[in-house]
């Protein structure tokens, strides 16, 4: 019998996708052009809204659709195959892959920080191919690993709270409501932070892509990607509510500009001058569980294309377990390019825009499908629609007209990577029918 993802497992898989290195490191670009705690928790929580609104319209599609494959799944069933097509085709070049070796180099760079001896690049390797080897073996094996490390991630970021607060406060920064917390909302520096935020909650929603293989995927899916949301939201508010209340504002963003190992500099605060080495040392096995989540995600968007389009059937192929081992080892070779060429961080800049292309795309399919199949099956309906969906559209809408904006070629070229995809689905589906015919 093949092997099922619970409820439990499912949901470890958001929030292991969601806390990755974002929350540990851009507070210092925020900071830096805004000085009011209330402004910043405000973005935060904002940020979690925004989040929570795009689960619970996941969750809708996920129960109509119960299909691994996320986007690719959802947007070739709503508009076209050429548009879902798209979607997957960035899935399987750099959506995953280029985050995977993202995560895996700042392993690398936090474990050297606390032990110089390490040569980060051969550990962020190294680390990739292990992961890859469990989840390729045994889904089974591969879920157990991922319940432990993230909840493993879940505790050392209460550790890091509670510890926090209990801590004597040394930051400077006033949480109260002020007259230019009205000036800051409005302002290029809050736009550009929340860009910064808008990132650190994408992966929100990473359990559509393996709906395929969830045990009663109508309804796990929904709930997984609702209580993975709300409990990364919690976490990211409270660590940040921390991190300044412990560390000055010079600490975090000075004349060299913004700090990124924010986290580091806090724990000096927290547990003293060793503080440092020891959350690099934590924020190095955080960073397993994030690892471990995208190699169980990615390659079921692969798998679900080579399922449809016989240009990809290689990767449809599954172990005796049901396990997409090859699509694994693919996107394992993908990411060690990326980590070996060093390569990665301009293409993670550039599928940004294009990845909340599909999202917009995604959950604007819902008042589509509303409106044309209003009597479809829906096992699980979007809490407050309209608004919720048109709150997440908004909003997002406005994230990408900034992205555009402040990332011109970056955006440019994810966006001729989408089309591409697009021209490559055309010529295949011309060369089939001419084969047929």
């Amino acid at each position: 019998m093949k092997q099922k993802i619970g409820l439990f497992t499912a949901t470890a898989i958001v929030v292991a996708n969601m806390v990755g290195t974002g929350v540990f490191t851009s507070l210092g670009f925020q900071v830096a052009g805004l000085h009011s705690g209330f402004t910043i928790m405000l973005l935060w929580i904002t940020g979690g809204i925004v989040a929570f609104t795009g689960a619970l319209c996941y969750g809708e599609l996920g129960s109509m659709f119960p299909q691994s494959g996320g986007e690719y799944n959802y947007l070739s069933k709503i508009y076209h195959p050429a548009i879902g097509f798209a979607a997957g085709w960035i899935s399987i070049t750099v959506g995953f892959a280029a985050p995977v070796a993202a995560a895996a180099m700042a392993l690398g760079a936090y474990a050297h920080g606390a032990f110089e001896s390490i040569n980060p690049l051969y550990l962020a390797a190294f680390v990739v191919i292990i992961i890859s080897l469990i989840h390729a073996n045994s889904l089974k094996a591969g879920s157990q690993f991922q319940n432990y490390t993230t909840s493993f991630k879940v505790v050392a970021v209460l550790v890091i709270i509670v510890f926090g607060l209990l801590s004597t406060p040394s930051g400077d920064i006033s949480f109260s409501y002020q007259p230019e917390v009205m000036n800051e909302l409005s302002s290029a520096s809050f736009a550009t932070s929340f860009f910064f935020v808008s990132l650190a909650y994408s992966g929100w929603n990473a359990a559509g892509y393996i709906a395929s293989d969830m045990d009663q995927p109508q309804r796990n899916l929904p709930k997984s990607l609702l209580y993975g949301t709300i409990l990364v939201t919690l976490l990211y508010v409270a660590i940040n509510f921390v991190f300044l209340y412990v560390t000055p504002l010079f600490e975090m963003s000075n004349e060299n500009g913004p700090v990124v190992d924010i986290a580091g500099t806090a724990a000096k605060h927290i547990f003293g001058l060793a503080g440092g080495k020891i959350m690099s040392t934590i924020i190095a096995f955080l960073l397993i569980s994030t690892i471990s989540a995208m190699i169980i995600a990615g390659p079921r968007v692969t798998q679900s294309m080579g399922k449809d389009h016989q240009i990809f059937k290689v990767f449809s192929k599954t172990t005796s377990k049901g396990i997409p081992a090859i699509a694994i080892v693919t996107q394992c070779f993908i990411s060690l390019f990326f980590i070996l060429s060093a390569s990665f961080s301009q293409v993670v800049i550039y599928i940004s825009f294009t990845l909340n292309l599909f999202t917009f795309l995604a959950v604007a399919g819902i008042i589509i499908m509303r409106i044309k199949h209003p009597n479809w099956h829906r096992p699980y309906k979007t809490w407050g629609y309209p608004i919720v969906p048109i709150l997440f559209l908004l909003i997002t809408g406005w994230l990408m007209y900034f992205g555009f904006l402040s990332n011109m070629k970056e955006s440019l070229l994810g966006l001729l990577t989408a089309v591409s995809g697009i021209v490559i689905y055309f010529i295949y589906k011309r060369n089939i029918q001419k084969v047929l015919d």
